[in-house]
């Protein structure tokens, strides 16, 4: 039940980079990369009901089969026809609709966005409104929704309530963008980077706080700014280097009791560890995947949202590219020379 469709903007992520040169699975190649895009469908294959040629989409690099246990249950987004069942590490499905000269190419995470067409299962493509414009909603379909799902229907964020961001990449901006929908009194954006304060002031963050400016644990810092700690921190680094002291920093800097802290930024490299007391005294340890939306349901509602001028895109773009550029995407991102990532588009070339 496949689709095939032309990739009109695709955005660089994080994921991408981890795949290409962090993680290097040796089954996770051959492959195109890319899984951050909004395109139009162009053909449907055998079975497929709920997309016609002309519908605007999202590929979804989670999907939702609408028949499992988990795509029954309102307590989770994941699906067990995804890629990430039984190939996690490799990052993508066994079984694959690219091939060059013969030979089978891989699909980054069941989508491959990084060329000019792709064919998805249509249990990974969700349909948008067609007045949406494809080069500012490509955004959707990984780093904002990651973001801000997360404080939203992951953490759950309260009105009034205190928050700390720890990463100002697009996904941290995001999740500081979710808790202020949320509510939020105050948003603690934590970055090492100083030109990244006003940026995340702007998607509505109240402090800024680098933790090279303290000598003391930002855990430390922040509780002492908060009468003994937030009610919720995210941690969105996704920089492997420094990630597992941050996933650590962002659980002891909620408050006991009742905070929750919830582990965005992705990765499967190190193991973390907490002392149990950490626990034992009524935090909250979760994590995100894809911000906890359905994917078929949420995307959509994202799009609209941002539509109704509910949700900020334009904000996260700093760059436009072609495809024929996309290395060139990458190492900026690599370097961090940008906040967020840059939607790749032409009038000629897809991602």
């Amino acid at each position: 039940m496949a689709t095939a469709g032309k990739t009109v903007a695709t955005s660089v992520c994080h994921s991408d980079l981890y795949h290409l040169l962090e993680n290097m699975h040796e089954d996770g190649f051959p492959v195109v990369l890319g899984h951050e895009a909004a395109g139009i469908v162009e053909s449907v294959g055998p079975g497929v009901t709920e997309f016609q040629p002309g519908d605007k989409v999202i590929p979804l690099f989670i999907s939702q089969c609408g028949e499992c246990r988990f795509c029954k249950s309102p307590k989770t987004n994941q699906c067990e026809k995804g890629w990430s069942t039984d190939r996690l590490n490799a990052m993508s499905p066994s079984e694959s609709s690219l091939s060059c000269k013969g030979k089978k190419v891989l699909q980054f995470t069941g989508t491959s966005t990084f060329s000019e067409y792709t064919v998805v299962n249509q249990t990974a493509l969700a349909k948008i409104d067609p007045a949406a414009p494809l080069d500012k909603v490509c955004l959707l379909g990984c780093g904002i929704c990651t973001g801000y799902g997360s404080a939203v229907n992951t953490a759950k964020v309260e009105p009034g309530s205190t928050c700390a961001v720890f990463g100002l990449g697009a996904v941290g901006l995001a999740a500081v963008m979710g808790c202020k929908a949320a509510g939020a009194k105050r948003i603690i954006a934590v970055d090492i980077n100083p030109e990244k304060s006003e940026k995340a002031k702007e998607f509505g963050a109240t402090d800024f706080v680098n933790p090279k400016d303290h000598s003391k644990p930002i855990s430390q810092v922040l509780s002492e700014m908060t009468g003994g700690g937030v009610d919720y921190s995210l941690e969105c680094v996704g920089n492997v280097g420094v990630m597992v002291r941050q996933i650590e920093s962002a659980l002891e800097s909620c408050v006991k009791g009742w905070g929750v802290s919830v582990l965005v930024g992705w990765t499967d490299m190190h193991d973390v560890a907490t002392r149990p007391i950490q626990l034992i005294a009524g935090r909250t340890w979760k994590g995100a995947l894809f911000g906890g939306f359905k994917g078929k349901h949420g995307v959509p509602q994202m799009v609209k949202a941002y539509l109704d001028k509910k949700v900020k895109l334009d904000e996260f773009i700093t760059h436009n590219m072609t495809l024929d550029q996309v290395n060139d995407a990458i190492e900026l991102m690599k370097h961090g020379k940008w906040y967020v990532y840059s939607p790749t588009h032409s009038s000629q070339f897809i991602t």
